[in-house]
């Protein structure tokens, strides 16, 4: 007997996927969740990005002229990570704890999958959250609040092609606490590609120049990730993600810099 549930397309059910994935915003109780349906939810990435973008320009904007630039931003990373769970930066803490601290792929792994934070993990996160704020405060007033949407559609979108072009680096495919998408077809990026390219619309000289440096930034990690793992895991998603986004940040302030003034 088919029920209402069966009758709602799949791509629904894999874009609540990739917001339960991704956020801790609530999905509807009808939503199914599985392995497949995971998979099918990185293509949805990106859509994701615009919500989180659009959540912390909006808070930005909302409390900058009560509490003046560097604290709205400060204010806008913290709405990010309580609405996010801070899933990508713990993968960046992780990354540069297991890289930092293990010698071979083994020891890496293990490391990374070490729920306690190390030294490496708490300077390498605490560096990269510093470099976005700061170089956020450094743009003019009227521009973080776009800089933020673009870079968090931006690099939502480059770990989908990590997952496309990529090897998972775990053979039993299992994670700390979180399931992941480990397989995508090519539609599946057609669709993220045209959740991302309207971003370039905003300021599109520099939005250009920032996916360019935000794909070298990708393909320099994957490498890295191949020669280290041979392959990716959950956690290195996490880390292209935080990466790109700051690289993201820096292009636009460097345009900025070195073109406007």
């Amino acid at each position: 007997m088919t029920t209402q549930r069966d009758r709602i397309p799949d791509w629904v059910h894999a874009a609540f996927n990739a917001l339960m994935f991704f956020t801790r915003v609530p999905v509807p109780r009808w939503v199914r969740y599985s392995p497949e349906k995971l998979n099918q939810s990185a293509a949805w990435f990106p859509l994701v990005g615009w919500l989180v973008g659009a959540v912390a320009a909006l808070c930005y904007l909302a409390t900058r002229p009560l509490f003046g630039d560097l604290t709205a931003l400060l204010l806008s990373l913290a709405a990010t990570v309580l609405l996010t769970g801070a899933f990508h930066e713990d993968g960046l803490a992780d990354v540069c704890d297991g890289f930092g601290g293990g010698w071979n792929r083994q020891q890496v792994l293990t490391i990374m999958k070490d729920s306690r934070l190390g030294t490496y993990g708490a300077v390498g996160l605490a560096l990269v959250l510093a470099l976005k704020v700061s170089a956020l405060a450094a743009l003019p007033r009227t521009w973080p609040a776009v800089v933020l949407v673009v870079g968090h559609v931006l690099s939502r979108f480059f770990p989908v092609l990590i997952i496309y072009r990529g090897t998972y680096g775990r053979e039993d495919l299992t994670s700390k606490v979180k399931p992941l998408a480990t397989r995508l077809s090519t539609p599946g990026v057609v669709l993220a590609a045209f959740f991302t390219l309207p971003v370039l619309v905003f300021y599109p000289v520099p939005a250009a120049l920032a996916f360019g440096g935000a794909g070298l930034t990708t393909l320099y990690l994957a490498r890295l990730f191949h020669k280290r793992l041979g392959g990716y895991t959950g956690d290195c998603l996490g880390t292209v993600q935080q990466l790109t986004e700051l690289t993201v940040i820096l292009v636009f302030l460097a345009w900025y810099r070195l073109a406007l003034h």
